[in-house]
């Protein structure tokens, strides 16, 4: 799932349709786009004041430091991994995580 943020150097300025439009035809994107959110401060969204609160490996708590932060959720909705944005979606550690909670 991805939700567009507009905190980090102004990366996200458009209507929700733009940027998944943007998603879609540059990146191939296929998963699902929800609207734009903030993800950080007293405007965070609940869902994010939830994820960065929570001591997650291997990133740990705190803010969300740029777009493409990744967490894994597993089928029971516990967050099981965090990962920095420059980490790939395809990186092995992530992969290894998204495994592991689909195994449970």
């Amino acid at each position: 799932m991805g939700f567009p943020c507009n905190q980090f150097g102004k990366q996200e300025p458009g209507t929700n349709l733009e940027i998944k439009a943007f998603c879609t035809q540059r990146y191939d994107v296929t998963f699902d786009m929800f609207a734009k959110i903030d993800v950080n401060g007293e405007t965070a969204c609940g869902l994010y004041k939830h994820l960065t609160a929570l001591d997650t490996p291997p990133k740990g708590a705190g803010k969300v430091s740029w777009n493409f932060e990744k967490f894994v959720i597993g089928k029971d909705g516990k967050v099981v991994a965090r990962f920095e944005p420059r980490t790939k979606p395809d990186a092995p550690e992530v992969l290894k995580a998204i495994e592991s909670a689909l195994a449970k």
